[in-house]
Order: C-alpha cells, then sequence, then structure tokens
C-alpha cells in the first residue's frame, strides 16, 4: 500500500527534526521540493541533502540507523559506496538521505529557506534554481516535466544566470552536453509570449 501524501510531509517533518536535534545542515530537494516549486504532484518519499563531508559519513549513517528503518540489510555500505541513504520511518514511507559533500550541494543547503505547505508542515526546501539544477542534472523524462513546471510557476523571479552557473560544471563531470541544451530550448520556448488570436469579425449576411 502506498503512502499518502500526508504521510510523507509528516514522515519529511519527522527527518527534519532529527536533523535539526543533531545541528546538521541539510535540506529538502526531489518531490517535495516539487510541491512548493514546481506543479505539484504524488510522491511517495522524501528526498534530503545533509551535508556529511567526506570521511565523516560514517558517524552520520549510524545515527540515523538508529532512528528509522533500512530500506536494504546493507544499507551503511551501500550509502558511503554510493553517497545516499535509503531509510524508512515506521509506517514505511521511504526517505532518501543524500550525503553532500560537493560544493553544489553545499550552495544548495546555504540558498534554502523554510516554507509552510498545505498540511501544515513547514520544511526547509532548496531553492527553485536550485531544485532546477537537480532536475536536469537527473535527466528523465520525468524531471524534464518537472523543470516544465518550474519554468511555467516561476519564471518571473528565477535567477537563470544562477542555475546555468551551477549546471555547467555538473554536466560537465557527467559528460552529458545535451542537458545544457535542452534547458535552453525549453528556457527559450517559455519566453514566448503568448500569441493573442483577434476574434473573427461576423460575415455580413448576403441579401
Amino acid at each position: 500500500m502506498e503512502p499518502e501524501m500526508n504521510d510523507v510531509f509528516a514522515a519529511a517533518l519527522e527527518l527534519q527534526t532529527v536533523c535539526q536535534k543533531q545541528g546538521w545542515r541539510f535540506c529538502f530537494i526531489g518531490g517535495i521540493a516539487v510541491q512548493r516549486w514546481s506543479e505539484p504532484r504524488f510522491t511517495d518519499d522524501a528526498d534530503l541533502t545533509l551535508m556529511t563531508g567526506f570521511g565523516s559519513e560514517s558517524a552520520f549513517i549510524e545515527a540515523l540507523l538508529q532512528i528509522f528503518v533500512p530500506r536494504r540489510s546493507d544499507a551503511a555500505q551501500f550509502a558511503v559506496r554510493n553517497r545516499v541513504l535509503l531509510l524508512k520511518n515506521a509506517k514505511g514511507v521511504g526517505l532518501d538521505i543524500a550525503l553532500g559533500a560537493y560544493p553544489f550541494e553545499a550552495h544548495t543547503v546555504e540558498r534554502s529557506s523554510p516554507f509552510i505547505f498545505p498540511t501544515g508542515q513547514s520544511l526547509i526546501t532548496c531553492s527553485a534554481e536550485d531544485l532546477l539544477v537537480h532536475k536536469c542534472f537527473a535527466n528523465r523524462e520525468k524531471d524534464w516535466l518537472d523543470v516544465d513546471g518550474i519554468l511555467a510557476r516561476q519564471w518571473n523571479k528565477l535567477d537563470l544566470k544562477l542555475v546555468r552557473t551551477e549546471l555547467k560544471p555538473l554536466v560537465k563531470l557527467k559528460e552529458e552536453p545535451g542537458i545544457i541544451a535542452r534547458l535552453e530550448q525549453k528556457i527559450t520556448r517559455h519566453n514566448q509570449p503568448f500569441t493573442r488570436i483577434k476574434p473573427s469579425k461576423p460575415r455580413k449576411k448576403r441579401r
């Protein structure tokens, strides 16, 4: 049975409370941030970037494993190898915790801010610009749908220069230059003014 959105937001708040009590630096990305900045859609888990740095990941992992349930038997080892800790709360809601260490991840957390969702939870999410970078970098079709939603809803508020600055080195590292081209195409399309169709004049009746 899939969790309801209320369960997902409650699980996110549970994880946030743990991070805040520990004094950790973090913010929500993924589906939670999509609810804030793009077209709201269903998500069955909560994605969070947690700044651990390189070399001290084990302390964060051990602390979280004492509170939440691992989603795989080798969750700790998997997290160290792949830099993502896969957990769930008591209700079975998935918690994907990215172990942050790179400059972009640090910038994302620094630019994050709280937002009160319709369900009542106040959660700290990444900015619209950083969500845009995350979605482009992920480069899946469902992510590009979220990109369209962000561009549509936040068009006049986005710092596209910042998006390009953060995205270019990531794309270079991933060796997928087509990501930049696809984003620019979408930016161009969203920048097109709506064409106003003039109402047609009624035809005169022939006598």
